[in-house]
């Protein structure tokens, strides 16, 4: 049994060096040959800084930064759980009956045409600055892969298990919640995948022009940088906020991984 067991263990562990390695031999490769162009072609800090520039600008305003991290954080947090929660549950309704998917999924579409930097200003109106206008405008970018992803999974169904469902008097609920939803979380994670970059996408967008510039945000710490003329700050800000949608996205990542690792032919060992 030892004998067997050693090479799988052995095979795993090559398995996840090939999955983190190159990446970041690719962001070394990518850094290092940034930095020596340049350097070489002397470009000014005001127009691109160099990586050591942005490396020294973080940790120069690192206090800062971490503080604008977690009110960024916060807003993306709520506008993709907001949008992840609503996201399924209008899927959930959609699926239902094709007459309620034709009267109601276009008018889900407005959340994927929206020009978002237009609503913004309109969102400080309303709901005025700070976490709640900003949130808002997270979830109303990030909803629309939830819902589109989520019915796709929902109506993939199979119509035989369907039918066997049927057969043996399963209702509607039953079969949503026991047959379509656990077979459609390939797609949910998929939505949710795209959603949480946009979420970060939408709380940068929101603290643009709704951003409590008392407690700044990523957001709007890239706009004071910005007519500061600080470049290399900036770029800090927005590798931070970066950041946070690869945290956020590696979280779903390994949620989708330990759903399916045992049945989806995508993470199946």
């Amino acid at each position: 049994m030892l004998s067997y067991a050693r090479p799988a263990v052995r095979t795993y562990s090559l398995k996840w060096l090939f999955i983190v390695v190159p990446p970041i031999l690719v962001l070394v490769l990518i850094t290092v040959s940034a930095e020596l162009y340049i350097r070489w072609a002397e470009v000014p800090t005001f127009l691109v800084p160099a990586p050591s520039a942005v490396k020294d600008a973080v940790i120069e305003s690192r206090p800062e930064l971490l503080s604008g991290l977690w009110i960024t954080a916060k807003a993306a947090l709520i506008g993709f759980g907001a949008s992840a929660v609503l996201g399924i549950v209008l899927a959930a309704i959609l699926s239902s009956a094709k007459i309620v998917r034709n009267a109601f999924y276009p008018y889900t579409i407005f959340f994927q045409t929206v020009p978002v930097i237009a609503i913004a200003p309109l969102l400080l109106i309303w709901f005025g600055a700070g976490l709640k206008g900003v949130a808002i405008c997270a979830f109303v970018v990030s909803v629309f892969p939830v819902i589109a992803n989520t019915l796709t999974g929902l109506l993939s169904t199979e119509p035989a298990l369907s039918d066997m469902f049927t057969l043996y008097g399963s209702g509607p609920i039953t079969k949503l919640v026991k047959l379509k939803l656990p077979g459609a979380i390939p797609n949910i994670m998929t939505g949710l995948r795209i959603a949480a970059g946009l979420s970060v996408i939408g709380t940068i967008v929101g603290e643009f022009q709704a951003g409590d510039f008392d407690n700044p945000g990523l957001g709007v710490m890239i706009v004071a940088f910005n007519k500061q003329g600080q470049t290399a700050q900036v770029f800090a800000a927005i590798l931070v906020a970066s950041l946070l949608g690869l945290a956020m996205l590696s979280v779903l990542n390994a949620v989708g991984y330990l759903l399916l690792r045992h049945w989806h032919a995508s993470v199946k060992e």
